[in-house]
């Protein structure tokens, strides 16, 4: 199973980006699982909210973990028993898993960067690309409005890491 991790600011765009991901991964026959980390503190979002998004969206597996509560929804046998919830998501005979968030775990990250304030997050270690609504120089970075652009990049990044995980 392959990650990937979005991450940013809340409000910068990242479950807008990881819906289209999922859609457009799942086009092209990729399994696709979330996980988001709640990291506002307080419950974690309730139906209707990224999580259900990410599950409408076509997402195997969706979860979010918040205040010692973990919300997951996914169509599982109900003898199965998981004992992390990485190693959970291996039973899902998922391709890749997105994490929103968790912006210090060490997996290729895109980051969304919604003004100036948020140009640290580029710093973060596994930067593989940035989507943005300023300007910016560094390589693999798109501006938000080239939509078919940053997604096409994102479907080919993943195929090509699952062809080298499979060779």
């Amino acid at each position: 199973m392959m990650i990937l991790q979005v991450v940013g600011h809340q409000n910068s765009g990242k479950t807008t980006l990881i819906e289209k991901c999922i859609k457009e991964l799942t086009n092209h026959g990729i399994k696709v699982g979330t996980f988001k980390h709640h990291g506002h503190g307080g419950k974690p979002d309730v139906p209707k909210k990224d999580t259900y998004r990410h599950w409408e969206a076509g997402a195997v597996v969706s979860a979010v973990l918040g205040e010692e509560t973990l919300l997951l929804q996914a169509e599982i046998k109900a003898n199965e028993h998981f004992s992390n919830i990485m190693e959970l998501y291996r039973h899902f005979s998922i391709d890749v898993l997105i994490i929103e968030g968790l912006k210090k775990a060490p997996y290729p990250k895109i980051v969304c960067i919604r003004d100036e304030k948020d140009l640290h997050l580029l710093d973060l270690s596994n930067v593989i690309a940035s989507i943005s609504s300023i300007p910016l120089k560094e390589k693999h970075s798109f501006f938000i409005k080239d939509e078919d652009l940053y997604i096409s990049w994102i479907v080919n990044y993943v195929k090509e890491k699952l062809l080298e995980m499979r060779q």
